[in-house]
This record gives C-alpha cells, sequence and structure tokens, in this order.
C-alpha cells in the first residue's frame, strides 16, 4: 500500500499531490503567466515603476516583488522599479532589508553579543569564586 502525499494549495485551496512549487498545477501555471506578462511589459517599458508594471499587467505588487526576490525579474535595467524593506518600508532594490535597517540590526547583534560575553565572563567568574570559597569550606574541619 503507499501513501500519497497531498497538501492544499495555499493559493487556491484545492487538494494536489506535493511538488517541489508548493501549490497546485493549475495555480502554478498562472503564476507563470504573471511572470511572462510582467517579463514582456518590463522588456517593452524599461523605466516604469513598481505600480505602473502592476498595473499594466494586473499582477500584484506582491507577486512582482516575489519574483525579484526569487531572483526571477531581473532589475538591474530597470532603474525606477524598487520595492519596500521588510522593516521599515523604506524603497530599495536587493535583499529585504534597506542599508538603516540592516546597520541597526548589525548593532543590536553587536549589542548582544557583547552582553552575552560579559554575562559569560561574569558567570565564569562568580564560579570560580564559589567553588574557590567552597573548597576553603570542605578542606576545613570544625
Amino acid at each position: 500500500m503507499t501513501y500519497m502525499n497531498i497538501e492544499n494549495c495555499p493559493v487556491c485551496g484545492k487538494v494536489y499531490a506535493k511538488n517541489p512549487w508548493g501549490m497546485c498545477l493549475n495555480c502554478r501555471r498562472q503564476v507563470e503567466e504573471e511572470y511572462g506578462k510582467c517579463v514582456e511589459y518590463l522588456r517593452e517599458h524599461r523605466f516604469c515603476t513598481l505600480s505602473e508594471l502592476s498595473e499594466a499587467t494586473g499582477v500584484s505588487v506582491r507577486q512582482i516583488t516575489r519574483f525579484i526576490r526569487e531572483g526571477r525579474l531581473s532589475i538591474v535595467d530597470n532603474p525606477n522599479i524598487s520595492y519596500a524593506c521588510d522593516s521599515c518600508g523604506a524603497p530599495i532594490r536587493e535583499g529585504t532589508l534597506c542599508e538603516s535597517c540592516r546597520a541597526k540590526l548589525a548593532e543590536q547583534f553587536s549589542h548582544l553579543q557583547a552582553d552575552e560575553q560579559s554575562a559569560k565572563h561574569r558567570g565564569r567568574r562568580s564560579s570560580t569564586v564559589e567553588f574557590k570559597i567552597s573548597d576553603r569550606f570542605r578542606n576545613k574541619r570544625f
């Protein structure tokens, strides 16, 4: 007896056999059609914005952004296309965070590392002191 790996499509909700795309074949075809529309429009309109691309093709800004982040749509030759930073919403052209948010995150991370280092050092020092005190009491007879 064999069992099929089935799931519900996250887009339409229909049951489908699991596949690498994570959606049913009908939705996959629709996504590919949307991708094709975006590619064709960008070839003819190099200086369009993200919202213009979305309006002209009928593809959501979210889906276009997904294409860009997946590396399927290149915006190198389209200077007016940018999408929102995941943290603050500032316009960016690559990655998920703007430079400012990346710098803040890096600063927070370095503070966290410094805090962990100092806590580790304090913990090591206090346990050493406790060990020495307990050694002294163990060796003494009352």
